[in-house]
Formats: C-alpha cells, sequence, structure tokens
C-alpha cells in the first residue's frame, strides 16, 4: 500500500525496489501521486506502467480542477499557487487523461478476505486526515459512514496503524459535540453503533513523510484470521532511507523552485526535514496575527525566516550542504 508520492520519483524507486522483493500480490497507492517535488509527470508515468490500483488525491483535484468552475479563485494567485501553475505546463493531456479517470475510493471484496475500503482521506472527503495523537471520538466521527471494518486513509502523512471501538464512553462524547454533519449526528442515535470496531491503517508518505524522519513510507498489508488481527487485516510498516540529493537538486534544476516560490521552498524544506514545514509556516503566522493567504505571502515568509530562525535550522539538516549528511 502506497501513498502520498508527491512526485518524488528517487523515493518511489526506493519503494518499488523493496516492493519487487516482497512481491505483493497487489500494489494499490492511495492518492497524491502529484505536486510538492518536482517529478510529477515521470510519477504518473511509473505508476500507469505498473498496472495497480489507484485512488485519487486532493493534489490530483488541484490539477483537474484548475480553469473550470471547480477552480478556487486562488489558484489565479502566481505567488501562492506557481507551483500549480508549473505543474499545468508539464503534464501532458495524455498524463492528465489518466488522473482524470482515477476514482476516488474503492472497495475490496477479495475471496475469503473480509471487505476493505480505501480512500484519501475518508470516503467523500479527500482532505480530512488522521493523526496518532488524536482522541477515538474525534477519529470515529469522520469514520462512522464507513460500514467496512478496515479503511486504508492517507493525507496527514503519516503511518498510523489503530484499532478503534465505538464503546459507550465515545458515544456519550460524540452525543456531547455531534458532528456538524446532520446525517452523521442523526446516526448516534443508532445503537447499534456499540458494535462497531474500525481498523485504521495509514501507510505514510512515499515521497514527503511528516513525522520528523524524512524517510520513504509504505505498508504491506496480509489477510489474517480475525482472532489474529480484528477487521482480518495485519499492517507491516515500512520506511527506508533513500538518496534525496537528485529530488533536492531538481527544484532549482527544473524550475519549479522559481515558479513556485514560497511554496516551493516550503515543499523543500519538508523534504529535507520530514517535518510539516507548511503547517509550521502558517502557525507561525497566525500566531503572528498575519494571514498569508490574505497578506503578502513572499513578506510574511522573509520574516518568518528573519525572526524563527527555521531557515538555519534547515540549511544545517539539507544534505545537498551537509556533506555529512550527503
Amino acid at each position: 500500500m502506497l501513498a502520498d508520492i508527491h512526485g518524488n520519483l528517487p523515493a518511489l524507486e526506493a519503494v518499488l525496489a523493496k516492493v519487487e522483493s516482497l512481491q505483493p500480490d497487489q500494489i494499490v497507492v492511495d492518492g497524491d501521486l502529484i505536486n510538492g517535488v518536482p517529478f510529477s509527470a515521470e510519477v504518473i508515468d511509473r505508476v500507469r506502467a505498473l498496472n495497480c490500483i489507484t485512488v485519487r488525491g486532493n493534489h490530483e483535484f488541484y490539477y483537474l480542477d484548475f480553469g473550470t468552475e471547480r477552480a478556487l479563485q486562488a489558484y489565479q494567485d502566481h505567488q501562492r499557487w506557481g507551483q500549480l501553475h508549473w505543474l499545468l505546463e508539464r503534464i501532458t493531456p495524455a498524463q492528465g487523461a489518466y488522473l482524470a479517470m482515477l476514482p476516488d475510493e474503492r472497495t475490496f471484496y477479495i475471496p475469503t478476505t473480509q471487505p476493505m475500503r480505501v480512500a484519501h482521506g475518508v470516503p467523500g472527503r479527500n482532505r480530512t486526515g488522521f493523526y496518532n495523537h488524536q482522541a477515538p471520538e474525534k477519529i470515529i466521527a469522520d469514520i462512522l459512514p464507513v460500514q467496512e471494518r478496515t479503511l486504508i486513509s492517507a493525507h496527514t502523512h503519516v503511518q498510523i496503524d489503530r484499532h478503534l471501538e465505538f464503546d459507550g464512553d465515545v458515544l456519550a462524547k460524540l452525543r456531547k459535540n455531534p458532528p456538524t454533519d446532520p446525517s452523521q449526528a442523526a446516526r448516534l442515535r443508532d445503537e447499534r453503533l456499540l458494535q462497531r470496531r474500525w481498523h485504521l491503517i495509514n501507510p505514510g508518505s512515499v515521497g514527503l513523510s511528516l513525522d520528523g524522519d524524512p524517510v520513504a513510507q509504505f505498508a504491506l498489508l496480509e489477510a489474517v484470521p480475525e482472532s489474529v488481527e480484528p477487521g482480518g487485516w495485519r499492517a507491516t510498516m515500512y520506511r527506508l532511507a533513500y538518496d534525496r540529493r537528485p529530488a533536492l537538486a531538481a527544484y532549482a534544476e527544473t524550475g519549479m523552485m522559481a515558479a513556485g516560490g514560497v511554496m516551493s521552498q516550503l515543499f523543500y524544506w519538508e523534504l529535507v526535514t520530514g517535518e510539516p514545514e507548511i503547517i509550521l509556516f502558517y502557525q507561525w503566522a497566525r500566531d503572528q496575527g498575519l494571514d498569508p493567504d490574505r497578506d503578502d505571502l513572499t513578506s510574511v515568509f522573509h520574516a518568518y525566516t528573519r525572526e524563527s530562525g527555521r531557515e538555519q535550522v534547515v540549511r544545517a539538516l539539507d544534505p545537498l550542504h551537509n556533506r555529512k549528511l550527503g
């Protein structure tokens, strides 16, 4: 199970070499093939050649929605979305058609196994994501509509392997703070929920891990008896070190950095540190009473680098500038 490649071809090749040694029955890619690292077009071709099962993520929709009535007006802002504009010039019509035909989710009914649902976030909402530190009721509020015992989700770029149980304590907390979706809130009146269990799995990110360890991540899923793993699927998490220097160098070599400005710089930093640099930047800005999407993005970022010291932290970890790391 692969997810969140984000245009990182060197990471994908490292993962596929390991996958070849494991010889799984099927490869599944859970969204976000593109955008972030400069090899999106190459990643699309590599994934297509695998003839694997692939679903779309939110970054596919940034590309597919552009130039349509579905697109946000903000997409026209070259300062904020310059990297998307750069990407549009490099994905061919044939590659775009491939992304356009991908499903948003899949449900597997493999003989002799229990059903498994795969979505980039949750079904119908590809930007919903989960974390290991989240309280069970927060996660369950978002996965209430999922009937399958096993849900494969991605989006947050962290590996997760959690069993969730809808018990009386969870029910009480959700009734106190019910979901905003009326249909989900109505489900809380169904006492049969007390018998529900879920196995939530996130294989992590192939191309941009965000748990502080800049490695390529994926998961191997194996059908097992219920007595071995509730839900019938056991996940083995993999984390692979790989040479990030070709991907880092490509930001300048391909022109992505020049076109993408601040956002490409932050994606570069994420590839260096394995930390959620975009989130850290936006959190810092909010703490200062600033809004990078309203105020001048470049000016806010310059203030961030000047006052936070984050640029020096990243540079010390950058294998292009630190031979010991290379």
